[in-house]
């Protein structure tokens, strides 16, 4: 099982964005490979903070670690963002954090020196937002669905070279001459942004950096009882990079439930409004109703009260986390006829002030207050 995020970098959970880097650059510095040569179990934890840190450092990734722990991150087109990170993602993601700790170029603690600094920013890709339409057959069966995007990608034809500024580091040194003696400092290549590289040559029909929008389509998986709003995450399907060492951004699909007509959602319930005529009612019944989850055949007792609520229990939406199904709320309206011939209005004339015409609820029968109430208890 794996460990909780706070619980690696030592912090708790109301722990601030610069309280939870500071954490970051202390285990860093504790397991980082050059103060722990040889030592597996040091590289693991250094890798274990780095995934951490990926998290909670982003507040979209935080929030869904937050509310929904691990769960959040697994499987392909999962709510996305964590993955078991290698030296190079580590280095190349987090290259800000190591340089102010370790000094700019050197890479190392006094003497150590990684050789790590030399090598160029690895330069990520946008991500690619999309709206998906889901009806309440996907929020209850879930499953894999396919999406058509468009994103950017390398142009056939476009080609890099090497930064002649920085010589494809990424970084550039400057000395400057101060009052306490020369000063030398490091920071990002003006020229290609940390890269170390530059486009060479467009490929027809590119943009200014090489690239073009091509479509595609993504698989992804749908988890049982996603709820409107919620934000899927795509590792790697977003846009591409410019360049040959760069990594393609996420692909981020925000679902629009779309209402049911015959079905009213309420968080893991749902809502059906039945109606019954009036004979119906006096006499009692069988109605067959359409549900999502098939074909439910009701008995309905004699004198029944418009307004009662039939409950049918694990006939709703599965939760998102327990899979637990919700319950199908039958709300039950008696259809009080509009037009009447003279006979039926003669019958009703002559029933009109019998002791079996007139509303006496018992105490069993509740108020209408009272069955909301218990909705909600």
């Amino acid at each position: 099982m794996k460990k909780d995020y706070y619980e690696i970098l030592g912090i708790s959970r109301n722990a601030t964005a610069a309280e939870i880097k500071k954490a970051y650059r202390k285990k860093a510095i504790q397991y980082h490979p050059d103060r722990n040569p040889g030592d597996a179990e040091a590289e693991a934890k250094f890798k274990e903070a780095a995934e951490a840190y990926e998290i909670l450092s982003d507040p979209d990734k935080k929030a869904r670690y937050d509310q929904f722990g691990h769960n959040a991150f697994e499987g392909p087109g999962g709510f996305g963002g964590g993955h078991h990170m290698n030296m190079e993602d580590i280095f190349s993601q987090f290259g800000d954090i190591f340089g102010d700790i370790f000094g700019g170029s050197s890479g190392g603690f006094g003497g150590f020196s990684s050789g790590r600094s030399s090598r160029a920013a690895r330069v990520r890709g946008s991500d690619l937002r999309v709206k998906l339409k889901i009806n309440l057959e996907d929020i209850i069966k879930g499953g894999k669905k396919k999406i058509k995007i468009k994103r950017l990608v390398k142009a056939p034809g476009t080609q890099y070279s090497t930064c002649h500024q920085c010589g494809g580091s990424g970084r550039v040194s400057r000395i400057t001459n101060t009052i306490f003696g020369r000063m030398q400092t490091t920071g990002t290549c003006p020229v290609c942004h940390g890269t170390g590289q530059v486009l060479e040559r467009r490929g027809e029909g590119s943009d200014a950096n090489g690239m073009i929008k091509k479509e595609d389509i993504i698989e992804i998986n749908l988890p049982k009882g996603v709820r409107n709003g919620v934000q899927l995450r795509v590792g790697g399907k977003g846009n591409e990079a410019p360049g040959t060492n760069g990594i393609p951004g996420d692909l981020i699909v925000q679902l629009k439930e779309v209402p049911d007509p015959k079905f009213k959602r309420e968080g893991n319930n749902l809502h059906y409004e039945m109606y019954v005529s009036m004979p119906e009612a006096v006499l009692g019944t069988e109605k067959i109703i359409e549900t999502p989850h098939g074909k439910i055949k009701l008995k309905l007792e004699e004198g029944l009260q418009s307004g009662k609520i039939l409950r049918l229990k694990n006939k709703g939406v599965p939760d998102m986390n327990t899979h637990q199904l919700g319950d199908l709320l039958v709300n039950v309206n008696v259809w009080t006829p509009k037009k009447l011939t003279s006979e039926q209005k003669e019958f009703f004339k002559k029933n009109f002030n019998h002791p079996n015409f007139q509303p006496a609820p018992s105490k069993a029968e509740k108020s209408f207050f009272e069955k909301i109430q218990d909705l909600f208890s």
